[in-house]
């Protein structure tokens, strides 16, 4: 039978290859209690969404602490412990997350999945400064709005990575009304048009 991945080529260990496996199947269980992800994309899990948070991990610097905000469904941050145990294990991950039931899965995947996180439950906009190395956030908000959290959550010398979709132009202009960022866009291999944002030195304008 399928698992889902088809063709993908994933450089990854056996062990790791099992987790993304063992959170694949965690997901599927929980979506359908608190929608974790839209139930039309679950079919095609392994390149929407966990291949699409794997290449965040690869693109991002190595080591610290990172952020992940909104984690909701484990969509980067799971994905980027799961690596991080494998590639980076000096990589301390945070994953701060607002709904009380998606902060159970996330807590519950981790532990089924065999990896190392803390779980904050709180607002990201009011949450004591993190002062983290990277930033990540998935399907959350726009970039504006994302740069706010940026200057409020990451260390002076920390990036910020987002994965946007084929209207990043227009918000990284949007964005620079408000705001000055070095920014480079790494080509998405999941989805023809979108990138990875790839910001540092987030400064109000």
């Amino acid at each position: 039978m399928s698992d889902g991945r088809g063709n993908l080529e994933l450089d990854v260990s056996r062990e790791t290859l099992e987790r993304l496996m063992v959170f694949s199947e965690v997901l599927k269980k929980w979506n359908p209690k608190i929608n974790l992800v839209s139930r039309k994309s679950i079919d095609d899990l392994w390149t929407r969404h966990i291949l699409d948070s794997i290449q965040v991990f690869e693109a991002a610097p190595e080591g610290g602490a990172w952020l992940d905000i909104g984690s909701g469904g484990g969509l980067p941050g799971i994905i980027v412990a799961i690596l991080a145990a494998e590639k980076s294990p000096d990589t301390q991950i945070t994953l701060m997350e607002s709904d009380l039931r998606k902060c159970a899965f996330l807590r519950n995947a981790a532990r089924e999945c065999g990896v190392s996180v803390t779980v904050k439950s709180k607002r990201i906009e009011s949450a004591p400064e993190e002062n983290c190395d990277v930033l990540s956030a998935r399907a959350l908000a726009d970039l504006d709005d994302l740069l706010g959290f940026a200057e409020r959550h990451l260390a002076e010398n920390g990036t910020a990575m987002f994965p946007k979709g084929a209207n990043w132009k227009k918000e990284v202009d949007n964005a620079r009304k408000r705001w000055r960022f070095e920014c480079d866009e790494i080509t998405s291999v999941t989805e023809p048009g979108a990138v990875i944002l790839k910001i540092k030195g987030v400064e109000r304008v």
